[in-house]
């Protein structure tokens, strides 16, 4: 059973919110920003393992990540999971309802997690004098099929190395975006988790997570990782440098 926990929500204004740079009302004008500051009316905190929504829910709102983290996962008849995402602060969870107004995945904390609630109704109502809101909104959809397309290629074509390099070079970029260290972090999922997300096994995973601290490309304690040659991670995923 779920359980959420209403926080309070007098000092939420998008405007000033410390995520403001990369969630929702990145890019957009000042003056309009603003105006978003009706927009979130609830905050809610979810405790770690628990869901902030299930496969086949009826979408009604997107959530916006103020601290932890959230995975996304699609649940087989039998109980198999399969993991499709990964979620930190600042991004938006909820998007693949957006099409067909219900949720095609669930949504799990991996810690004990807080979250906006943009209640899609607002959004409709709030677009009316705020154009942009609804740019924004696509360009949000549009960064999660492309996020997509880009887990699909790596599970079709990358070798098992290129697969978890290319995730700690994703993570490393989007923790700098943050403003965290982009070579010092902690990994909020499991090695399991990671596995389950990339196509391979458990085994597999630690013994990349091994091969890559034997070359000097990492240094890895348990889920703290120090990325001590980003150029070596590069070339493994084949990016220029």
């Amino acid at each position: 059973m779920q359980k959420r926990i209403a926080v309070e929500t007098e000092a939420t204004h998008c405007s000033t919110c410390r995520m403001g740079h990369v969630c929702l009302p990145v890019g957009m004008p000042t003056h309009e920003v603003e105006q978003l500051d009706t927009l979130v009316k609830e905050r809610i905190r979810i405790e770690k393992g628990q869901s902030l929504y299930r496969h086949g829910e009826t979408l009604n709102a997107l959530f916006g990540l103020r601290s932890g983290s959230i995975k996304t996962l699609l649940e087989e008849a039998n109980g198999t999971q399969q993991i499709t995402g990964f979620f930190l602060p600042g991004e938006i969870v909820g998007l693949d309802g957006m099409i067909e107004g219900e949720h095609s995945s669930s949504a799990i904390a991996m810690e004990d997690t807080e979250v906006c609630v943009v209640r899609v109704q607002d959004i409709d109502e709030i677009s009316r004098y705020v154009p942009s809101l609804q740019h924004q909104v696509r360009r949000l959809m549009s960064k999660e099929i492309a996020r997509s397309h880009q887990v699909l290629l790596a599970l079709g074509s990358m070798r098992s190395e290129q697969r978890l390099a290319a995730f700690l070079s994703n993570l490393s970029q989007r923790l700098a975006i943050l403003g965290y260290s982009p070579t010092d972090f902690v990994m909020r999922m499991s090695r399991e988790e990671i596995g389950n997300y990339l196509g391979l096994t458990l085994e597999t995973i630690s013994r990349l997570f091994s091969r890559f601290a034997r070359d000097g490309v990492i240094r890895i304690s348990q889920r703290e990782v120090k990325i001590l040659d980003m150029h070596a991670l590069n070339e493994l995923v084949g990016k220029p440098c």
